[in-house]
């Protein structure tokens, strides 16, 4: 069995710095490769990973021996880097959003199964040592029966010409909620505006809706004067926040609910309001990076499961496409593609 994964990375400007950092800092991962167009961008790169060859040319990273490409380049670069990889043989790692269109989505899961090749999206929250908890609290019913959600991702830059903020921030909060409600949603509502570049929104407001009534409302911009990352949870018994931005008490639990109670004589209706305690638990500081980084070296070494795997990576595309014809609409309900379809 094989015991080291050889793996090149492409892209490793601002954030692809960071996968490049976690791969080389992975346990039975070697960096043979670093890849950028850039060249001051590859020379500094390639200072802190010495043993790793650099190239411009992608070419380069198809023909090598290889084992995996971790991909970390624009988006509307993600599904022609991916295909060629795939195509070679390569497992591929590819930086949320999978790609700009379902079909390319679907293209690319099908081509990694034909390929027996492992493809993983780099939807990074969920493995974050929070959403860990959040999962668990929603999968043994601490909560309740769990009736919505909503999240805010926004701040004050970057402000990104090829995509807008719907693309480049709400795949978080899309890959969160879908996980969380362990379901797609069936449509989406998105309402935005282009303030500062004209048909690049730079805030979204989305509602989505699932089958048996749940809803998760998204609020992502880049223009706006806070910075905030924080999720909430509405269930029948108690509630939870995820504040991001916390140093360190980031998940609070709320012993609130509301219940709608019967009286014996004329069955008249009341809501009954209960409000207990707040529970600050102990949660893991594990680096999510590093979490995820690990998890492919893992899936493809000793052939494990990953959870957001191209499958996982798909759905989240369905649902920013979705989102994507709802603001071209104007807010319109847009349905979202079903993955067996």
């Amino acid at each position: 069995m094989q015991d080291t994964l050889r793996l090149a990375v492409v892209g490793v400007g601002n954030w692809g710095r960071n996968v490049l950092r976690s791969f080389a800092q992975a346990p039975r991962c070697r960096v043979q490769w670093i890849c950028d167009i850039d060249e001051k961008t590859l020379a500094a790169q390639s200072r802190l990973v010495p043993d790793a060859r650099p190239t411009r040319d992608f070419n380069d990273i198809v023909r090598s021996d290889v084992d995996a490409v971790a991909i970390a380049t624009k988006a509307v670069t993600h599904y022609e880097l991916a295909a060629k990889a795939l195509e070679a043989g390569k497992h591929v790692f590819v930086e949320k959003p999978l790609c700009l269109s379902a079909r390319d989505a679907d293209c690319l899961v099908r081509l990694a199964a034909e390929q027996n090749r492992r493809l993983m999206v780099g939807h990074l929250l969920l493995y974050h040592p929070c959403v860990d908890l959040l999962a668990e609290q929603v999968r043994k019913q601490k909560l309740g029966r769990v009736y919505y959600a909503y999240s805010q991702r926004v701040n004050l830059g970057v402000v990104r010409q090829d995509e807008n903020a719907w693309w480049s921030l709400a795949p978080h909060d899309i890959s969160v909620i879908c996980h969380l409600f362990a379901a797609q949603p069936v449509t989406v509502t998105a309402t935005g505006h282009s303030y500062l570049r004209s048909g690049v929104e730079d805030v979204v407001f989305a509602a989505l809706q699932f089958a048996d009534g749940r809803m998760a409302h998204i609020h992502v911009s880049w223009l706006d004067p806070h910075k905030i990352r924080k999720i909430t949870l509405v269930g029948s018994e108690k509630m939870v926040t995820f504040d991001d931005m916390e140093a360190s008490e980031k998940v609070r639990i709320y012993d609130k609910a509301a219940a709608v109670t019967e009286g014996y004589g004329d069955y008249a209706q009341s809501v009954a309001i209960r409000s207990g305690d707040i529970l600050i638990p102990r949660v893991g500081n594990a680096e999510p990076l590093q979490l995820e980084a690990r998890q492919f070296v893992d899936g493809i070494l000793d052939d494990k499961p990953i959870l957001t795997d191209g499958a996982d990576g798909a759905r989240v595309v369905r649902v920013l496409e979705a989102g994507a014809e709802s603001l071209r609409q104007k807010g319109a309900v847009v349905a979202v593609k079903d993955l067996t379809a």
